[in-house]
């Protein structure tokens, strides 16, 4: 509802509006007595009949106490006008006056009524809105939740296959690749809940993760990470750029004969955070470019957190193999 002083505006100038109208059209003995009838008795009315239609429900009751308070509150006014006057109008003036102020009233509570009602709807709707938002941020949470855990089985059951397949070919080997995994789930399965993470927490866990691989592969897999101090302050989603590496060691670098070289270059500039991740393996398959579990969740978390913001491209390279190029909001 309306502030306080203004719904005293509103009321002096709904008072004075009856009285210049009972001027016009002859009632009464002039303007200014006709404004003292009509204010005291719109006060009166307001006074007596606001806390009912504010502090009780709409129910029965509330049109039963709003028929006894209209008269007795339009008769307490004629009572404080007459008093201020110091004169006692007629009787027929008296009903007349009564009549006129019964009407008035009832439709002022109208309006007031009609007031209470829309505010009430625009309480609800924007009730409603809010928790429409607050549902459809619940559901996007749950969404990349979903999509983040799909990231880390997909790795754990890859390498646990291999752990499996040197347990009996190199036993030395294998128990070095499980220390090594034991390492990195200390870290990462914490910090893969959190909602944020650092490019350089995110670079570290690469590192070891690609550490992990370079048990299994030897000298077929060779890599580069390099990334500014400002790209390295900067905030990006947990586990974002391991199925991104994943793609380019399983399908450009293990199908290569002799292995390859992976890199992966970050630099923030003008507010955004370049990420570029490369290899020089067997390229693209015309018939797969783009496709694959891993690259539709980083794209689905990238629409959910940045909408048009995030970007994603990819592309062969000349000599051979794949460039990624990933473009976020930058926010240290």
């Amino acid at each position: 509802m309306a502030s306080l002083p203004l719904a005293i505006l509103l009321l002096v100038l709904f008072n004075t509006a009856i009285g210049g109208l009972l001027t016009i059209i002859g009632f009464g003995h002039g303007f200014w007595l006709n404004l003292l009838y009509a204010q005291c008795i719109g006060w009166c009315i307001s006074l007596v009949n606001a806390p009912i239609i504010l502090g009780m429900t709409p129910s029965w009751r509330r049109w039963a106490a709003l028929g006894l308070g209209l008269p007795t509150s339009v008769l307490l006014g004629l009572w404080l006008a007459s008093l201020i006057h110091g004169q006692t109008p007629p009787p027929d003036k008296v009903a007349q006056t009564l009549a006129i102020g019964l009407m008035f009233g009832i439709l002022g509570s109208i309006v007031f009524l009609l007031g209470e009602r829309i505010h009430a709807l625009d309480t609800e709707v924007r009730q409603r809105r809010l928790d429409e938002a607050e549902r459809a941020r619940r559901e996007a949470e749950a969404h990349l939740k979903l999509l983040q855990a799909q990231i880390e089985p997909h790795f754990l059951f890859n390498t646990l296959a291999n752990l499996a397949s040197l347990i009996q070919a190199d036993p030395a080997r294998a128990g070095q690749l499980l220390d090594r995994l034991i390492d990195w789930l200390r870290v990462a399965l914490a910090r893969s809940r959190q909602e944020q993470a650092t490019l350089d927490g995110e670079l570290q866990l690469l590192e070891n993760w690609l550490e992990i691989l370079a048990i299994r592969f030897g000298p077929r897999l060779a890599w580069r990470i390099e990334a500014t101090p400002e790209a390295r302050r900067a905030s990006i989603p947990p586990m974002l750029l391991q199925p991104l590496l994943e793609n380019a060691v399983k399908h450009g670098i293990e199908p290569k004969l002799g292995g390859g070289h992976l890199w992966l270059d970050a630099r923030a500039e003008q507010g955004r955070l370049h990420i570029e991740i490369g290899d020089d393996g067997v390229g693209l398959d015309p018939a797969k470019a783009g496709a694959g579990t891993g690259l539709d969740n980083v794209r689905a978390r990238l629409a959910a957190l940045y909408g048009d913001t995030g970007r994603l491209s990819i592309s062969s390279q000349a000599g051979g193999g794949v460039r990624v190029q990933l473009e976020l909001p930058c926010a240290p």
